[in-house]
């Protein structure tokens, strides 16, 4: 405001340095000059303070349903609004069975709060309201957890979760079929990545010595994000594909074609062993190449520069989504594609090509993960995992931010 006050000023003085109809003339010049000045103060404040309305309001707090990509393609999911025309190729879950056997998901989990009731985290401004709850960002981690459970429950009840956590979270969770697994480590948001890939490899040399001790029982391990919905059994993995050590998802993207939010290892010991010293590979690339990338991605460019440097590799393999299995640094490497095994919600609706008919797990990576919470409710109201996908399908990235 001092230019104001100076040109006030200085127009002031001129009016005081004339007389007559001068001086009326510049009294007058002077209040259309302050009239003006006000005015387009004015505007510009209330233009702020509608930017900022908006900047606060941009992430809505229910769905709003757009066009479903992939109508009238093949194979793929059609819906009308969240009703899906076509049904999915769901397995029966008994079909994949195979006594002594069994499958567990592992994956990582922390919270950073020493309390879920903590009051920073529990202020109104940090609510985010999902259906008739309201959750404060510790408390949307939970039920994120909750939920990647509850999938796993209905489409694979026999399966286990092994949740690998740091020994100092405060981490209480009781549920049937589900443990806890402490390890030491660095769980600071920068690193978690780089701990997780730690954490699977101490997991997997304690199976690897529990297996010595009890070579009767295999049991096969899916790693994973917390993130995910497991929408199928995945049990037929380890039968349509027996030769395999570890299963990788891979996607059609020069930078960065494996994801590694899904990693089965079968649960025999040359297969946990195999996967160990691959996993171990991976870490020493991550450590030495990518620790500039070790919040995100840098385990994923580990794995792909791996792959990329094994010279009978042909990175040609992943335009096609199609399962395929390699020999890669002494390990043999099951890859799957994403559009079937690790499905992400496009970020706007109408973009790819759809919803394959025969996805098997929902990624909501990211910013979906209200997404994840929606679609649980709607599948709890609706108990149809195909209408609940075309919900998924048709829901655009900006109507379900966090």
């Amino acid at each position: 405001m001092y230019w104001f006050w100076s040109l006030s000023s200085k127009i002031r003085r001129k009016i005081n340095s004339c007389s007559g109809w001068r001086r009326f003339l510049l009294c007058f010049s002077l209040l259309l000059i302050i009239f003006h000045l006000f005015s387009v103060l004015e505007l510009r404040n209330n233009s702020a303070i509608q930017g900022s309305q908006k900047k606060r309001n941009n992430k809505s707090d229910h769905l709003v349903l757009g066009p479903a990509a992939g109508q009238g393609l093949p194979n793929r999911l059609q819906c009308q609004g969240s009703r899906a025309l076509n049904k999915t190729h769901l397995l029966n879950p008994s079909s994949a069975s195979n006594v002594g056997e069994s499958v567990a998901f592992v994956t990582v989990f922390t919270i950073y709060n020493t309390s879920l009731d903590s009051h920073a985290d529990s202020r109104s401004s940090n609510l985010v309201t999902v259906g008739n709850v309201s959750y404060s960002k510790t408390q949307r981690s939970m039920a994120i957890l909750n939920i990647f459970i509850n999938f796993i429950q209905v489409t694979m009840p026999r399966s286990s979760v092994i949740i690998l956590t740091d020994p100092e979270s405060d981490l209480s969770l009781q549920r049937d079929k589900v443990s806890l697994y402490p390890i030491e480590g660095e769980y600071s948001r920068d690193k978690l990545m780089l701990q997780r890939i730690r954490s699977y490899i101490t997991f997997l040399n304690t199976r690897l010595n529990g297996l010595a001790q009890h070579p009767q029982h295999k049991n096969h391990y899916i790693f994973t994000d917390s993130d995910i919905a497991v929408v199928d059994d995945l049990k037929h993995i380890f039968h349509k594909f027996p030769n395999f050590h570890l299963a990788l998802t891979f996607r059609n993207n020069k930078d960065q074609p494996l994801n590694s939010g899904f990693i089965a290892v079968r649960g025999t010991p040359e297969s946990i062993l195999r996967a160990k010293i691959f996993l171990e590979e991976v870490l020493e690339v991550y450590t030495s190449k990518y620790m500039n990338a070790s919040r995100m991605l840098g385990d994923q460019l580990a794995l792909a520069w791996i792959i990329k440097s094994h010279p009978s590799f042909d990175l040609r393999r992943f335009r096609k989504a199609q399962a395929f299995v390699e020999e890669v640094g002494g390990a043999s490497v099951l890859f799957l594609p994403c559009a079937t095994y690790n499905w992400t919600p496009p970020e706007g609706a109408g973009q790819f090509r759809g919803m394959p008919l025969d996805v098997k797990v929902v990624h909501f990576k990211g910013s979906r993960k209200r997404l994840m919470l929606e679609s649980w409710n709607f599948f709890s109201s609706t108990s149809d995992i195909s209408d609940m996908l075309c919900l998924i399908l048709t829901s655009g990235r900006t109507k379900y931010d966090f």
